[in-house]
């Protein structure tokens, strides 16, 4: 008659290792993607850029440029392009976002 123990052995324990040294790995590139987000400058633009607007790739807005020729056009087609923009540099930033994290994460054979 042999003896099963637990059913824990010396592969369940390296498997255990790798699984929490692979949670290391990324806790420390998360951490740093943090910081290259909040150091990056993403633009969005309408009107073929006549107004523009600056946002973190933690979406933190930064700056807006407006050109006289947007100025000009008035209050309410002036507030639809910096909407424009915004939307832009949002999505922009968005999928910046998206795929620097799918690039952390990717051959790490993560549950979902």
């Amino acid at each position: 008659m042999t003896q099963k123990g637990f059913g824990f052995g010396l592969g369940k324990m390296k498997e255990l290792a790798e699984a929490f040294k692979k949670a290391q790995q990324v806790q420390e590139g998360a951490k740093k993607l943090q910081e290259e987000l909040e150091q990056m400058e993403i633009g969005g633009e309408s009107s073929g850029g006549s107004v523009k607007v600056f946002l973190s790739g933690n979406q933190e807005p930064l700056r807006v440029e407006i050109s006289a020729d947007a100025y000009n056009q008035g209050a309410d087609t002036l507030a639809e392009l910096v909407t424009a923009a915004m939307r832009d540099a949002y999505e922009k930033s968005t999928a910046t976002m998206r795929s620097r994290m799918e690039d952390l994460t990717s051959g790490l054979d993560l549950p979902l």
